[in-house]
C-alpha cells in the first residue's frame, strides 16, 4: 500500500510540476518584455531581408555584393582558393578593397534597389507573382451582380436620353421630312384626322412642318401626343384642328430629351412670327404672349379665326415643374377646318400634358428578362471560359440589353420631358 501511495503521489507531483512549467512559459511568452523582444527580432529580420534583396535588373546567375561583409567574405574565399603563398593581383585588389585599414580610399557599394517583380517566395523570372484567386461568398456574388445590373441600367438610361435619343430624333425627322415632301408633291397630305382615303391617321404620321426662326426650330409635326410619339418630334393633339384652319390648334413638344425641339419656347416674345406648312398650304402666325398655369388666357377666339398653342415642360431640364404655353394668332388666310373624330372628352389620358404611357410595360418586362438572361449567361461564361472571352462576347450583349431596358423606361417618363 505504501508503494502504491508513494508512486501515486510522485505521479501527481510530476503532473503539477509540468503544468507549473507550462504556465510559467505561457506567462513569460505573453509578458510585455518578451513581446517587445519578438517585435524587435521581426523588425531586424525585415531590415536584413530588405538589405539582401537583389538590385534592379538582376537575373539568375549574375553575381553581386550585398554589403561590406559580403565583400570581405568574397575576398577570404578567393584567397583560400589560390593557396597561402599564391595570392595573385585580383585577390590582392579584392582583399585591399575589403580591408578596413587600407590606405587606398574605398567606396562602399550603393544599397541594392527593390526590383518591381520581387517575389520573396518565388523566383526572379521577370514576371509578377500570381496572386491567389479571390473567392466570394454567395451574398457577395449576389451583391456584385445586382450592382452591375443597376449600373448598366443607369448607364443605358443616361446614354439613351442624352445621346442615342438625339440620334433617334434626327433619324426620325429625316424620314418624316422625306415622307411628308412626297405627300405634298402628290397632294395626299392630310387635312383632317384621316388621310386622303378617309382612314384614321396613326400616331406618328406627319401632318405639318413648323418653322420658328426666333428659336431655331424647323421640325416635322406628327399626329399624336403620347410619350412614344413625341420621341420623333412635336406632336399635334388629335382633338384640335390643324394649324391654319379655323379654330384652335395645339402642338406639344419636348423640352429636353430627344432633341428638345421646344427647349427654348420660353424665349419667344410677343410679335415673333413663325410659319406652319400643311397639306392646305403655308400659314403665318404671330406670337401673342407666354403664359403659365394660373395666368389669364387670351381673349376668346372669334368665329372664323385661327390660333395655335405651343406647349412644353417648364422648369429645369428633366425635372419639369409645370407647363408653359405660347399663344399665337393666325395672320394669314384662314383655311377650312377638316372633320375631327376625337373630341376633348374622348381624348386619351396619355395624350394630355405631362402624361405617362404605361401601355408598353409588357415590352419593359421582356427587356428586363433579356437583361437577366444575359447576366446569368455572363456569370456562367466567366466561370467556364475566363475573363477575356467573356469580355469579348458578352459586353456588347450587356450594353444592348441595358439600352433596350432604358428605351422602355423613357417611355414611362412624362411626354413633355
Amino acid at each position: 500500500m505504501s508503494d502504491r501511495n508513494t508512486g501515486g503521489s510522485s505521479f501527481g507531483r510530476a503532473i503539477a510540476k509540468s503544468i507549473s512549467a507550462q504556465v510559467t512559459k505561457l506567462t513569460t511568452f505573453l509578458s510585455p518584455g518578451e513581446r517587445a523582444e519578438r517585435r524587435k527580432s521581426r523588425q531586424a529580420e525585415v531590415i536584413e531581408r530588405a538589405k539582401r534583396m537583389p538590385p534592379k535588373g538582376w537575373k539568375p546567375g549574375q553575381a553581386y555584393i550585398f554589403d561590406q561583409q559580403d565583400a570581405e567574405d568574397s575576398a577570404t574565399v578567393l584567397v583560400a582558393g589560390n593557396g597561402a603563398g599564391a595570392r595573385d593581383g585580383a585577390a590582392s585588389s579584392i582583399a585591399d578593397q575589403a580591408a578596413p585599414d587600407s590606405k587606398r580610399p574605398r567606396k562602399l557599394p550603393k544599397p541594392p534597389k527593390r526590383p518591381r517583380n520581387y517575389n520573396p517566395q518565388g523566383r526572379y523570372n521577370g514576371t509578377a507573382a500570381k496572386r491567389p484567386p479571390i473567392v466570394l461568398t454567395r451574398r457577395e456574388l449576389i451583391t456584385r451582380n445586382s450592382l452591375a445590373v443597376l449600373s448598366m441600367l443607369i448607364l443605358g438610361l443616361v446614354i439613351n436620353v442624352f445621346f442615342l435619343g438625339n440620334l433617334q430624333h434626327s433619324a426620325s425627322q429625316q424620314q418624316l421630312t422625306n415622307a411628308f415632301r412626297v405627300q405634298l408633291s402628290d397632294a395626299t397630305a392630310p387635312v383632317n384626322e384621316g388621310d386622303y382615303q378617309k382612314v384614321l391617321l396613326p400616331d406618328g404620321a406627319p401632318v405639318a412642318i413648323i418653322d420658328i426662326p426666333a428659336i431655331g426650330v424647323h421640325e416635322v409635326v406628327v399626329e399624336g401626343t403620347n410619350s412614344g410619339t413625341l420621341k420623333a418630334g412635336p406632336g399635334h393633339r388629335r382633338d384640335s384642328v390643324l394649324p391654319g384652319q379655323a379654330g384652335i390648334s395645339i402642338i406639344f413638344g419636348r423640352a429636353a430629351a430627344y432633341g428638345g425641339p421646344f427647349a427654348r419656347l420660353q424665349e419667344l416674345v410677343p410679335g415673333d412670327q413663325f410659319t406652319v406648312i400643311t397639306g392646305q398650304g403655308e400659314s403665318t402666325f404671330e406670337v401673342l404672349g407666354l403664359r403659365y398655369a394660373g395666368d389669364p388666357a387670351p381673349p376668346t377666339l372669334k368665329a372664323g379665326a385661327g390660333r395655335v398653342i405651343l406647349e412644353s415642360a417648364r422648369g429645369t431640364a428633366f425635372v419639369p415643374s409645370g407647363v408653359v404655353r405660347v399663344d399665337a394668332q393666325l395672320t394669314s388666310k384662314v383655311l377650312p377646318a377638316g372633320v375631327r373624330q376625337t373630341t376633348f372628352a374622348s381624348l386619351r389620358p396619355v395624350d394630355r400634358e405631362l402624361a405617362t404611357d404605361t401601355s408598353t410595360v409588357w415590352a419593359l418586362i421582356f427587356a428586363l428578362q433579356f437583361l437577366i438572361l444575359v447576366e446569368v449567361a455572363l456569370v456562367w461564361a466567366y466561370v467556364r471560359m475566363g475573363l477575356q472571352r467573356t469580355w469579348v462576347v458578352f459586353v456588347p450583349l450587356f450594353l444592348l440589353s441595358g439600352l433596350l431596358v432604358a428605351d422602355q423606361v423613357t417611355s414611362l417618363l412624362p411626354n413633355l420631358l
